[in-house]
């Protein structure tokens, strides 16, 4: 999901992170170190929209740079892993090239906001200003759930929220938030149809 608001929630910003082999750490510090300032923009810009700290940073068996506040589980990062291999080879088949490595992405991992959706189903999200989805059948009163967001285009990063079952879960929030990415850098008229789901653009944007 993308948001625009007049808190720029969902603004794609610019910023450059190199994390190479990730260890568990200070997020902060690992990207400040590597990324320099506009690495460190992109942790305070996600602490903002999430309300986090972020202080752990680590890499999936592929290669995903992943900034949590906790250590994750080998399981969140296989389905990280699962979710954008999905993507990617789906990408190809319609003739994408761009981004379609795991060291292309940084993904954080916020605190869910809310566990369960309105049916009770299993649902870790996070809850967001509802902005142009205010009205919509998003709206739950002046915000919105969104299982995840796109931070910045470049880097390609976005957040998801916490989930200690149903990984399957992450891996389809992972390749639903990559497609916005994968479009931005490969297809941009497409990627501006899709990218506000006021509009259009549910997923899977790409078959």
């Amino acid at each position: 999901m993308t948001i625009r608001s007049k808190s720029n929630i969902a603004a794609l910003i610019v910023a450059i992170i190199m994390l190479a082999s990730l260890s568990a750490g200070d997020a902060a510090s690992v990207v400040r170190a590597q990324g320099g300032a506009r690495g460190s923009r992109l942790v305070a810009r996600a602490e903002a929209v999430t309300g986090d700290r972020f202080t752990v940073a680590v890499a999936t068996p592929s290669g995903v740079r992943v900034v949590a506040r906790t250590q994750p589980s080998a399981e969140t990062l296989r389905a990280i892993d699962s979710g954008l291999a999905e993507l990617f080879a789906i990408a190809r088949r319609n003739g994408y090239r761009a981004r379609l490595n795991h060291a292309d992405y940084t993904v954080f991992i916020a605190r869910a906001d809310r566990t369960r959706d309105s049916g009770g189903a299993y649902s870790p999200d996070i809850a967001l200003g509802a902005a142009q989805y205010a009205g919509s059948v998003y709206d739950q009163g002046g915000y919105v759930y969104a299982a995840g967001l796109v931070l910045s285009s470049q880097p390609c990063a976005f957040v998801i929220a916490e989930h200690d079952r149903d990984f399957q879960r992450i891996a389809n929030v992972v390749r639903y938030e990559g497609e916005h990415l994968v479009l931005y850098h490969n297809d941009r008229r497409r990627y501006e149809a899709t990218a506000d789901h006021s509009r259009d653009g549910s997923h899977p944007i790409l078959q």
